[in-house]
């Protein structure tokens, strides 16, 4: 088994792969006679999350091209799950660690839409700090990969929230005047694509794994080519949580990409540290990846059979590439109990007699107040970028995000903050925090990084 490497979201996976690109007969299919079946499924930080059974469970899973297995994790030693056939086999993955130990199961019932596989190979982790939930803010219980491209041709439309798949013997392909087809290459598995990129007044052809799990727009593994010398064109940051463990590295922009005809200025680009990548192997021509922040700005079909990937222009394809400014990393930290006063008003309408012998309606108001308790999410600050405006304004870690420009923050998703943070040059932001059972107000404007 050789090692592979792909990022997503907050964290990067490394997978004992096996076998190279082959379409057997055995996975995931639909049932006979259904050309296709469609799924909605949720856009948090630019990834794509989809409802999967496991042996009957309901659970959500990350849909990933860049990784080779299907993984299942945040699962203790202590949860009723049957492992048949088991193995045990090491995951390694970007950051400062030695990776975790992982049980390859066999013989799972998988289901996704319509699609059922019965004979599904999963990786379990045992590992109880790795719960990802807490940087999605929503459950995610796994990823899902090739297993699942390998059996249709997969269309991801960002904008409406569904996914199409077909069944390849089935599937016809429309002319599309407006799209950009590419050709892909594999390696254990996982999509490559190249793409011309402009930086320092230099154009280049680089080689990226097409990786709909990592919620950045590119990664790249060497910047002299991006920053040169100039301290200006980059900041250091918190890439990300790996298996490995945290991820640190510089984030810079590229002035320009071109994806055939599309074009793009100023995309982000992130370069992770050498100490999180030494232990890796990488695939000997590969530059880096295209993650989710450029691949959610148009309809991507992806067809590994005919190793072809095809692009169509949507409604966010001009939206800029802005980066968190405020500086912020906040993380979902359990649940506690909030206290809600609710005011009910009941109205009744009763008669009173006039002086002319007459009667009158009259309204007549009730008014009650009820005590309600609700556990809701509690959000605590886990990085703080330096220099930043949340820096500045005196933030820490551990510190507790109560309320958000007048809003309880319990009441917003965890990636509507994190958009919050990265949506408009100038905006105000206005927190009460709590730090050791003490609350403070503080105040900062987002600024745009480089």
């Amino acid at each position: 088994m050789k090692n592979t490497i792909r990022n997503f979201c907050f964290f990067c996976v490394v997978l004992l792969s096996c076998v190279s690109l082959g379409f057997s007969q055995e996975g995931l299919s639909l049932p006979e006679g259904l050309k296709k079946d469609k799924i909605p499924f949720d856009l948090v930080n630019n990834l794509v999350i989809i409802p999967v059974e496991v042996n009957g469970a309901k659970l959500s899973f990350l849909l990933d091209t860049g990784v080779n297995s299907t993984i299942l994790f945040g699962v203790t030693e202590a949860d009723s799950l049957r492992v048949n056939n088991a193995r045990p086999v090491k995951i390694r993955g970007l950051g400062e660690g030695e990776g975790v130990v992982a049980l390859e199961s066999k013989n799972n019932n998988l289901k996704v839409g319509k699609a059922t596989d019965t004979n599904h190979s999963i990786y379990v982790i045992f590992e109880e700090t790795l719960n990802f939930s807490t940087r999605m803010g929503i459950p995610i219980h796994g990823i899902i990969g090739y297993d699942f491209f390998k059996r249709f041709v997969v269309r991801t439309d960002y904008v409406s929230k569904r996914l199409t798949f077909y069944n390849p013997s089935s599937y016809k392909k429309k002319k599309c005047l407006k799209c950009e087809e590419f050709d892909l290459t594999f390696h254990n598995n996982k999509p490559y694509m190249n793409i011309n990129m402009s930086s320092l007044s230099r154009v280049k052809e680089i080689t990226l794994l097409v990786d709909s799990g990592s919620s950045d727009a590119l990664w790249l593994f060497e910047e002299k080519d991006v920053i040169g010398k100039d301290s200006k064109k980059y900041f250091e940051d918190f890439l990300g949580l790996g298996f490995s463990g945290n991820i640190f590295g510089k984030r810079s922009k590229l002035d320009k990409i071109w994806l055939k005809d599309f074009s793009m200025n100023e995309v982000k680009v992130a370069f992770p540290d050498s100490s999180a990548t030494e232990n890796v192997k990488f695939f000997e021509e590969r530059d880096g990846s295209i993650g989710g922040d450029i691949l959610k700005r148009f309809t991507v079909t992806m067809d590994y059979r005919s190793k072809k990937m095809v692009l169509r222009k949507n409604s966010k394809f001009d939206e800029p590439f802005y980066y968190n400014m405020a500086g912020l990393t906040i993380e979902h930290d359990g649940l506690e109990v909030v206290t809600e006063l609710t005011t009910y008003r009941n109205f009744s309408f009763g008669s009173q007699s006039s002086s002319n012998n007459g009667t009158t309606s009259q309204a007549v108001t009730d008014v009650s107040v009820s005590t309600e308790f609700a556990l809701v999410p509690r959000y605590v600050v886990v990085e703080v970028r330096k220099d930043s405006p949340a820096h500045n304004a005196g933030l820490q870690i551990g510190d507790e995000i109560a309320v958000i420009n007048g809003t309880p923050a319990y009441k917003r998703k965890l990636y509507e903050l994190n958009t919050l943070f990265s949506s408009k040059i100038g905006k105000k932001i206005s927190l009460k925090v709590k730090r050791d059972d003490t609350f403070f107000k503080v105040k900062f404007i987002l600024k745009k990084v480089i």
